[in-house]
């Protein structure tokens, strides 16, 4: 890593470009991530309805058959028509903040007595608050939640591996260190 730094730099400071861009412009960012796995889904429906009809003979063909089908249905969904299926995704993220965020509340509770319990607690009130307010800002908050999750998730990737890039500069033995000019 230390002799490579350089690329983990670039990629760093590229992903932190990308995340400001989604910050910035969420609605956008929720289309381009829904159509990019619109098409991932495309793909691997149209592989697995062809490995399906490979093993034709196989007792889980219909079933193998149905998969690809459904891949097909919702990469369809998400692909060429990305509102609906960023209506569709932010509300499966509320319902899943939601459920995650019960949980977490469940388990610290059930942990009380042991050490930071109260940091799960609040992660669990905090993922419950935050699955309410995309609900109840729903179908407006399809247009910027997923765009604006992801574009964080960018920026502190990319905040990440800068730093860790840097750390790795440092890290070089001083006979294999280029001069600056």
């Amino acid at each position: 890593m230390e002799r490579n730094w350089g690329w983990l730099l670039a990629l760093g400071i590229g992903l932190i470009v990308l995340g400001l861009l989604a910050i910035a412009l969420p609605a956008l960012a929720t289309l381009a991530v829904g159509i990019f796995i619109g098409w991932l889904l495309l793909i691997g429906g149209v592989a697995q309805i062809v490995d399906a009809f490979g093993a034709r003979r196989w007792a889980g063909f219909a079933l193998h058959l149905l998969s690809g089908v459904l891949y097909l249905l919702v990469g369809w969904l998400l692909a060429f028509d990305p509102l609906g299926g960023a209506l569709a995704l932010t509300l499966l993220l509320a319902a899943f903040l939601l459920v995650q965020g019960i949980f977490q509340i469940s388990l610290a509770l059930r942990l009380r007595p042991a050490l930071s319990w109260g940091w799960l607690l609040a992660s669990g009130v905090v993922t419950v608050l935050l699955a309410l307010l995309i609900w109840a800002g729903w179908p407006s908050s399809a247009l910027w939640v997923i765009g604006l999750l992801v574009g964080i998730h960018l920026l502190m990737s990319g905040c990440a591996l800068t730093m860790l890039a840097l750390a790795a500069r440092r890290r070089l033995p001083p006979e294999t260190a280029r001069p600056v000019r």
